[in-house]
């Protein structure tokens, strides 16, 4: 620091030092009011409308818009707006959507689409049982809470905090320790009645941006998987020849790019003649799998769900069986399971026996038939004369050994079998997003 400023921040520090307890006030007011004053552009919010402060706060930030000029504080919050204003504070809103659409009632045009799947991809707001996402549907204010438990650090709420509320056993037995936490962090809404948290009410536009607001100011406490963050790119190099290698990374997921090659072993061994078309077949990873840079994107011990589509038996003429297994989901090893679609990296995405187990059966057809054609010239030739035994072993050798391969070609090619442990690889035909655990 220079001479300069050093003499102006001693400056300020005893000019401070002499602010009286009036002064303070008068200072304090002026602070408080900058809130208040921008709200004079909301047509619908007074300076003194009792969420003024924290209203203005949401609109400046961008977390949630006027419709004109209003903000229309006592509308209720539906749950797609909800979810949209949630996504703008956690720095979500321009995640990359990694996941299929799942529920009934959503579909591209519908408002907010994105900003559903992608709550639905981080774990925000969930769908209901029924495989809808009612996103038009209000939301209470237990909900809301909810949620906001949900994406904050764990900890032991004393539930004590709940006796200040006159209202305390209105709380829904299963929302008891959500607004404990909530509660304990500050992150709630309590309005008109400080005594009371009304549960089961729905939640206004207004309440809405208090609970955003003070979320927002409090972003140390929400875990780091829901907070939004850089992207960069790093790389697998599980196979030279592989589409892609790209991963994208955050501190929320690690996206698997499509086009990806990925080594997994079966779970159990596999018979093609004991299986059949809608099988479940599982396959594990034995090692973690981490990119070029180090960073951990699938780890071992994870399962491979896969469905088998069709199974092709063995052919004359030395057609070999073929498995079209679809891996469809990945169960990490805390449980968690996440959409996953990858078939075998081969040019039909089939599981066969390979050029060396059928130039294997071939080989042994030639030899077996090379003995018994053996046998066959040595017992000629030893009855009419056994010094011609030598005779016999030299014509029917090579007979019995043509004889052999051409009864290889044309019997059924093999069955596929597969022990426990053995690796194959296979593709993803979609980006893979793999939330931190």
């Amino acid at each position: 620091m220079d001479e300069k400023g050093l003499l102006v921040n001693m400056r300020n520090l005893k000019m401070r030092k002499l602010i009286s307890a009036g002064a303070i006030a008068v200072c304090l007011l002026a602070f408080t009011s900058i809130p208040s004053l921008a709200a004079k552009s909301i047509a619908d919010v007074s300076e003194g409308y009792w969420a003024a402060p924290e209203i203005v706060s949401v609109v400046n930030d961008g977390v949630m818009s006027l419709s004109g000029n209003k903000f229309n504080p006592e509308d209720n919050m539906t749950r797609v707006e909800f979810v949209t204003a949630l996504l703008k504070v956690l720095s979500n809103e321009n995640l990359n959507v990694n996941i299929r659409n799942q529920f009934s009632d959503v579909t591209e045009e519908t408002p907010g689409y994105a900003n559903i799947l992608r709550s639905q991809q981080l774990g925000l707001v969930y769908g209901y049982p029924d495989g809808t996402f009612q996103p038009e549907r209000v939301l209470l204010r237990d909900e809301a809470q909810s949620v906001i438990s949900h994406i904050t650090k764990d900890m032991v709420a004393d539930k004590s905090i709940l006796k200040n509320f006159s209202d305390a056993s209105s709380i829904p037995a299963w929302a008891t320790n959500v607004y404990a936490k909530t509660i304990n962090y500050g992150i709630y809404v309590n309005y008109p009645n400080a005594n009371e948290l009304r549960p089961t009410e729905n939640l206004s536009r207004a309440e809405a941006a208090v609970l955003l607001a003070r979320l927002k100011s409090k972003l140390s406490l929400v875990k780091t998987q829901y907070v939004g963050g850089a992207t960069t790119t790093e790389h697998l190099n599980v196979k030279k020849n592989a589409p892609s290698n790209e991963v994208y990374v955050n501190n929320i997921q690690n996206v698997i790019a499509e086009g990806n090659v990925l080594v997994v072993a079966f779970d159990e061994k596999f018979k093609s003649e004991e299986h059949q078309a809608g099988d479940i077949v599982t396959f594990y990873n034995k090692e973690d799998i981490v990119t070029e840079e180090g960073t951990l994107v699938i780890p071992a011990g994870t399962k491979f769900v896969a469905q088998i589509n069709e199974i092709q038996d063995q052919k004359w003429f030395n057609k070999n069986a073929r498995v079209y297994p679809q891996l469809c989901k990945i169960v990490l090893p805390n449980g968690k399971q996440l959409a996953f679609n990858a078939k075998p990296f081969t040019k039909d995405y089939s599981l066969k026996e390979g050029p060396w187990m059928t130039a294997g059966k071939l080989a042994l057809c030639t030899v077996s038939g090379g003995a018994v054609g053996t046998g066959a010239g040595v017992g000629f030739g030893f009855i009419p004369d056994p010094d011609r035994i030598g005779t016999g072993i030299a014509i029917g050798a090579p007979v019995g050994a043509a004889v052999g391969l051409a009864t290889g070609l044309i019997t059924p090619g093999l069955k596929y079998h597969a022990k426990q442990g053995e690796e194959i690889y296979v593709i993803l035909l979609d980006n893979a997003a793999v939330t931190k655990q």
